[in-house]
């Protein structure tokens, strides 16, 4: 007995003045110790009241607590974690510093102290240090953790890395311990998975219809620009033959919208409706009138027509999916009007209508 008192004693003088970044500051600079930790094995730590309940108001309501003697000393458990762990946590109450190398040591302690004492300031530091720490192999001991310690962000990038590794996952320890521990967890993560793949095919198609529109948008450019100014091979009635335009910053786009027009300027079944090319020609012909504002001075042709047509079906009601794809590449060519910062700025469309990506060029 009087052996251990010894030993403990020892400890106490060792540890009576908590370090401050791995540093112990001298004696006459740290406040007077009024309090003690005491940790797993029974290991005490020296510490000062006023410093704990400042950093700490879970420690801080502890140390308010009447004591039965007054005579007793005052003693603050803080069991389960390790005792270097313990004295970390005091020494950041202390210094508000953690080292890395003690964060990567002790990372998963610290977060679940920094939970229990709300401390957080440490809680982030934890969460930034495991974050940087997370694999395969320990991935689903850190999300529990995660769960347990109200850290969502941390949560969310473990979901993360098991949605994109849940094979390599699938064979660790951690994950059968959980499927014999934690049904409900592996439930979780099964439904965060399939709502993830069902958000990349969300976004897949939405940016599959989205490069659509701008098609069709640069489309209706390309058309405006051939029909007033010409563009290489192809334009208006009045511009001179000889006269040769240079290709456009579209060409891509308006050499394949010059060879439509060709051939619906010479095929011979349009007048039947049996060319599929033609068809696609009068859809664009509408199209453009649909989104043109000065049909009066317009020199695309039958965009007066196609404006008069298409006030009538307004009128009606009918043909609601095609004024959605007039909606969708009106608004396609007004973001790109916009500088690049303020494009990406701009909300998403909607992914309604998939029926709309049949309309290609």
């Amino acid at each position: 007995m009087v052996q251990l008192q010894k030993e403990f004693s020892g400890r106490m003088e060792l540890n009576s003045s908590p370090p401050v970044d791995g540093v112990v500051a001298a004696a006459d600079e740290m406040p007077e110790t009024d309090v003690y930790v005491v940790t797993s094995g029974g290991i005490l730590i020296p510490a000062n009241s006023k410093i704990l309940a400042s950093a700490s108001p879970v420690l801080e309501n502890i140390i308010q607590r009447p004591r039965k003697r007054q005579s007793s000393e005052r003693k603050i458990p803080i069991l389960g974690v390790p005792y270097d762990a313990v004295s970390v946590f005091i020494q950041f109450l202390y210094s508000s510093r953690c080292s890395k190398e003690q964060m990567d040591k002790y990372g998963i302690h610290l977060l679940a102290l920094s939970h229990v004492y709300m401390v957080p300031q440490l809680k982030l530091r934890c969460t930034k240090g495991l974050v940087e720490q997370l694999n395969v192999d320990n991935v689903v001991d850190v999300l529990q953790l995660a769960r347990l310690c109200d850290a969502p962000h941390l949560y969310l990038k473990c979901m993360k890395l098991l949605s994109n590794n849940f094979k390599a996952v699938e064979e660790t320890e951690g994950w059968k311990f959980m499927q014999n521990h934690d049904p409900y967890l592996e439930l979780e993560i099964l439904q965060f998975i399939d709502e993830s793949e069902s958000r990349k095919k969300r976004t897949r198609r939405f940016r599959e219809e989205q490069s659509l529109y701008i098609e069709l948008s640069e489309a209706m450019d390309c058309l405006q620009h051939i029909c007033s100014e010409g563009c290489t091979s192809v334009g208006p009635s009045d511009m001179d033959p000889s006269e040769k335009k240079g290709p456009c910053s579209k060409f891509s786009t308006c050499h394949g919208l010059q060879l439509l027009i060709k051939h619906f300027g010479i095929c011979k079944k349009r007048v039947k409706g049996g060319c599929w090319r033609c068809k696609r020609m009068w859809q664009l012909f509408r199209l453009h009138s649909s989104i043109c504002y000065q049909p009066d001075v317009c020199r695309v042709p039958l965009c007066r027509e196609f404006k008069l047509k298409v006030v009538q079906e307004r009128q009606r009601g009918s043909d609601l999916l095609w004024r959605l794809l007039v909606r969708k590449v009106a608004s396609a060519k007004a973001i790109l009007s916009l500088p690049k910062r303020k494009r990406e700025e701009e909300p998403r469309m909607d992914m309604d209508h998939q029926e709309m990506s049949s309309f290609k060029l």
